[in-house]
Formats: C-alpha cells, sequence, structure tokens
C-alpha cells in the first residue's frame, strides 16, 4: 500500500483539501490519503477551534472519494506533535509505503516543527504548491537543508519507494482556500456564516 497522510485542523475542511489529496493520489500513484484531523496545532492559535469530531463530520462531508479517508486517531493516541504521529504509524503499519503530504505554507514554516528533521527521515515528503507561497517555501530554511534530497517532479510518482529523506515539490492547478479565510468569512457575514 502506498498511502498520503495530511494533516491538519480541518478548521473547516474545505475544497482545497480534497483538491491536494486528488494531486497527490495522481501525482504519487496513491492508493489512499488518510485525512488526520488534528487535536490542535501546537503552532496555531486553538480559540476558533471547533471540536474534533465536529471537524471530522465537515472533512467526511468535504472529501467524498472513496480512496479519501478521515481519521482522528492523534487525539486516540495522544499525540501532539507530527513527529510522534509518523512514529507511532511506521511501527504499528509495517510495510506500507506513506508519503507525509503538506502544503508549501508549511514548508515554509517547516523549521519550526519538533522534531522536523526526524519528519524528514521518517518518511518521503510531497509538497504542493500554494498560491504566494511558492518562493518562500522552497528558499525556507528547511528547503535549504533538505535540498540535496529533492527529486525533480518527473520522478514524483516513484517517491513513495524512495529511503528517506525524499522530498518533490508539486507545481499544477493551486487553490486560494483557506480555512482561515473561510473563519475570517463566517465572522463577517451577516448570518454569522449560518
Amino acid at each position: 500500500m502506498r498511502i498520503g497522510l495530511y494533516g491538519g485542523s480541518f478548521n473547516p475542511a474545505h475544497a482545497g483539501h480534497r483538491h491536494v489529496s486528488l494531486l497527490a493520489l495522481k501525482r504519487l500513484e496513491l492508493d489512499r490519503v488518510w485525512w488526520i484531523v488534528t487535536p490542535g496545532n501546537p503552532l496555531k492559535d486553538t480559540g476558533e477551534l471547533a471540536s474534533t469530531a465536529e471537524r471530522a463530520a465537515g472533512a467526511e462531508d468535504m472529501a467524498g472519494h472513496p480512496r479519501i479517508d478521515v481519521t482522528t486517531f492523534e487525539e486516540e493516541i495522544g499525540a501532539r506533535y507530527t513527529v510522534d504521529t509518523l512514529a507511532y504509524l511506521t511501527r504499528r503499519y509495517l510495510g506500507v509505503r506513506f508519503v507525509w503530504i503538506m502544503g508549501a505554507d508549511s514548508l515554509a514554516s517547516f523549521h519550526r516543527w519538533r522534531g522536523w528533521r526526524r519528519i524528514a527521515r521518517t518518511m518521503p515528503i510531497a509538497v504542493i504548491d500554494r498560491p504566494g507561497w511558492t518562493l518562500k517555501a522552497v528558499r525556507s530554511p528547511a528547503a535549504t537543508a533538505l535540498s540535496p534530497w529533492r527529486i525533480g517532479e518527473e520522478q514524483a510518482s516513484a517517491l513513495p519507494s524512495f529511503e528517506p529523506p525524499a522530498w518533490v515539490f508539486l507545481h499544477g492547478p493551486r487553490s486560494h482556500l483557506s480555512s482561515t479565510a473561510l473563519r475570517r468569512l463566517r465572522r463577517t457575514s451577516p448570518s454569522g456564516g449560518r
């Protein structure tokens, strides 16, 4: 099995998440993508965070694809950091070829993640381009440090078979949607988003 892992708050899930997942399924030739609905991102304000159950239900509605699975196991295992989640999965699912999926905006701040170098050594990473983040992402401290292990887009379908560290930056149609913008829109709409 070749499984893409796409973690996030999904607060709320939106068509951009689905777009990234469909792109990863196709370009990386994955069998499945797991949306990992996190209990909360340690690098973000959790003041506006809906419950995990609410966010997972919204993600289920948005995913709408037989090869996209929504999971809340991070809360169940008490994982707070991606590095711990990935260690758990690689121990539990021997023989599965996992790929960590992140947006270019996440690569730009990846050097601030706990154990980011260990994450890069745990499994290959696919970075999906996002509007306004291309140059910031590829010039970021993490991208610079990991540059010797970057593969070309023409090799993307082989990424799950690469021994980490290995990563690819995927270009293509980009989504301008963001959960932050959707929450802001809800706050400013006359009906409060209802």
